[in-house]
């Protein structure tokens, strides 16, 4: 597949003058319909505009791609367009964009992911020093695509010879061999530029190189043994995870895939000036080096094996927790207010509080478990594991059966630390043992010493534990009304201080911890319920006010406002992230000062819920509904009229742009 094969005369739009994305959209998708592409320009616009809200399809440099593959294309195509003047299109380098390229693909048949072929081969063609402007000064559409058939002809020959070369099979005498792999989330566009970039670069520098794509369409020119091993070193130029074991004991230098983009002369000269740290695959030690040539940050490495423990513990949490809390509404459906056996009292309840408590229960031994195995691999799970079950029982010396008072989430939060830690230790320790002993080791030492050793660790510091979590969880229940109100207030603050970051998941760990310890005055569950309030309004109040100020959103806007309802119903605070991201000045005040209005007065009106999830759907299970609700409805209004009065009115020509046209209904 060619891209002069796709693209015709008719699809080539030169010096266009453009007002919007959605007015370039627009014309592309003319452009695809002449061409005879297309049979319903509303339901491939839609396509487009989906794939435009996972992410923006400008790649930086002044080009965009947008694509779709959906049923309302008859045949594959692509149009083409330039803009001399530049559009806006939400690039990541904020630069105006002035070429781009529509791919038209069919859910079916002319062969898979035929889109994606064609976007790897415009990044290759585009990554072209000079070529975009040779493209630009094209005068006319004749010009135009035979400056592309020259370019492909050109460039996809030498590309199959490069790649022999680099092989490791036909390797020019003398000359160093650098490995690298590429890959970008969606695996489209930025894999293959990268990959290109380093290409070219090697090329300059007399280097030969092959390259793995890991893209959307799977792995491609893939690195093998024999190519790992007689490399000089390996550039991983990644933004999400690939297969890493396979470089155990050979030098590597770990990026970003903008970095192989942007940098990659300094990448390629680094591995050629022996500067690439030996990667370690075993114990996950690998010294990542950026091009600025720094470590990890410290407390950047906490947070991701924090947040290990905290992704894998959550689906334990919210399936238990939800499950107790409709054990709770059967026995209150059958007359049950209160008591010692409440949530237990008919079998059905019982059996619900039952199944539901097993799963809750699971929460600390696994959040220690995970934080472990992300510091020290598969060895440091079932030491955390163990941790986690001690810190929850409460075991100590004198009393190692536990099980009276608990460590509780502090607790389990050290264990899972100190157990992936003595893990890495027994490695170092066991780093000299003969190699006839090594299959013994994660089989039986590092299980053995390191559970005998976190149990005498926990043991020790357990006591603190308790003592903690006992003077938390009497400070949470001597809690006079101002500071119920003021601790709800701040709670729902920071729900919306990041929506989904550091701050708002620090909010909600702590309120699910006091589901395990709600005090005598059960002021753990209304601390939850703060919580989750805090975290529904976000989007919400957007989406209010996408419907009661429409004049403050652009068309794509107010579409994404619409399923903003759902997600803030849903307890999905990520929904209000585009809105943040795009206009934090004016956002994010807002959406803190109405999540924390419907915190304070969530724990103002006594509302408690024992379930850490749910949404809307939970309401039935929260104590004063009515109270939670008008909370929750206060909230969004306070944040929609002040992020109405932040923003401005936009211009009534970008308002209008497509009103008449109907791509308000018609875009998303």
């Amino acid at each position: 597949m060619r891209i002069n094969e796709l693209l015709t005369l008719r699809g080539i739009k030169l010096n266009a003058s453009v007002t919007s994305e959605e007015d370039a959209v627009e014309q592309m998708i003319n452009l695809l319909d002449a061409e005879g592409c297309i049979s319903d320009k509303g339901a491939f616009r839609k396509g487009i505009f989906a794939r435009e809200n996972l992410s923006t399809t400008a790649v930086g440099e002044g080009i965009a791609i947008p694509h779709a593959k959906v049923d309302a294309v008859l045949k594959p195509g692509i149009a083409a367009m330039t803009v001399p003047n530049g559009v806006d299109y939400s690039a990541p380098d904020k630069q105006p964009v002035t070429l781009l390229f529509m791919i038209a693909a069919p859910a079916s048949g002319y062969g898979n992911n035929i889109h994606l072929k064609a976007l790897q081969h415009l990044a290759i063609l585009l990554a072209e020093p000079g070529f975009k402007t040779e493209l630009l000064k094209a005068d006319g559409p004749e010009k135009f695509l035979q400056l592309i058939t020259e370019e492909e002809a050109k460039k996809f020959a030498a590309k199959q010879t490069q790649e022999d070369n680099a092989s490791g099979r036909k390797m020019p005498s003398g000359k160093a061999q650098i490995l690298a792999v590429t890959a970008c989330p969606t695996g489209i566009a930025h894999t293959f530029m990268a990959a290109e970039k380093l290409t070219q670069q090697a090329q300059k520098m007399g280097v030969a190189i092959k390259v793995e794509t890991d893209g959307a369409g799977g792995v491609e020119n893939a690195l093998t043994p024999e190519d790992i091993a007689s490399c000089d070193g390996i550039i991983v130029a990644v933004d999400r995870e690939v297969e890493m074991n396979r470089f155990n004991g050979r030098p590597v230098i770990k990026t970003s895939v903008t970095a192989g983009i942007n940098k990659p002369q300094e990448l390629i000269q680094q591995i050629l000036d022996g500067k690439a740290p030996t990667f370690h695959s075993a114990s996950k030690e690998m010294e990542v080096q950026h091009v600025s040539g720094k470590k990890n940050n410290t407390g950047s490495n906490i947070y991701k094996q924090l947040m290990n423990g905290v992704s894998h513990m959550l689906p334990f949490v919210i399936g238990g927790g939800i499950l107790i809390a409709i054990a709770f509404l059967i026995d209150s459906a059958s007359g049950v207010t209160g008591g010692p056996n409440f949530g237990s009292t008919t079998l059905a309840a019982k059996f619900f509080k039952c199944v539901g408590g097993f799963a809750f229960n699971m929460m600390l031994p696994v959040l220690a478990g995970f934080i472990a195995m992300a510091i020290a691999d598969r060895p440091g799970l079932a030491v955390g594991f163990v941790g986690g079950i001690l810190a929850m029982n409460g075991s100590t010396f004198s009393d190692p059966a536990g099980g009276k008072v608990s460590a509780g989430f502090l607790g389990a939060l050290f264990a899972g630390f100190i157990a992936g830690y003595l893990i890495l230790g027994l490695k170092k320790l066991c780093s000299h043992f003969p190699k006839s002993l090594e299959g013994i080791k994660s089989i039986l030492i590092y299980p053995l010493a390191g559970i005998f050793l976190i149990g005498i660790v926990m043991s020790l510091i357990n006591p603190l534990m308790i003592w903690i979590n006992v003077g938390l969880t009497g400070l949470l229940s001597s809690m006079n009304t101002n500071a119920a109100v003021a601790c709800g207030l701040i709670i729902g603050g920071m729900m919306a201080t990041d929506m989904g970051g550091p701050i708002n998941k620090a909010a909600y760990l702590f309120a699910t911890a006091s589901l395990s310890s709600p005090g005598a005055n059960g002021m753990g569950f209304k601390i939850m319920a703060s919580c989750m309030i805090g975290g529904m309004v976000p989007p919400l109040a957007i989406a209010l006010c996408t419907t009661l100020f429409k004049n403050r959103f652009t068309p794509k806007e107010r579409q994404s406002g619409l399923v903003n309802y759902v997600m803030g119903l849903s307890f999905i605070a990520e929904g209000a992230i585009p809105f943040a991201a795009a206009d934090p000045l004016r956002v994010l005040p807002s959406m803190i000062a109405g999540s924390a209005v419907s915190g304070a007065l969530s724990m103002a009106f006594g509302c408690q819920l024992h379930a850490p999830h749910g949404g809307i759907f939970v309401l039935p299970t929260i104590t004063n509904p009515f109270g939670y609700f008008i909370a929750l409805v206060a909230g969004m209004f306070v944040g929609c009229f002040i992020l109405a009065l932040l923003k401005k009115p936009l211009p009534k020509e970008v308002y209008d742009a497509k009103l008449e046209e109907g791509a308000i209904d018609n875009t998303i």
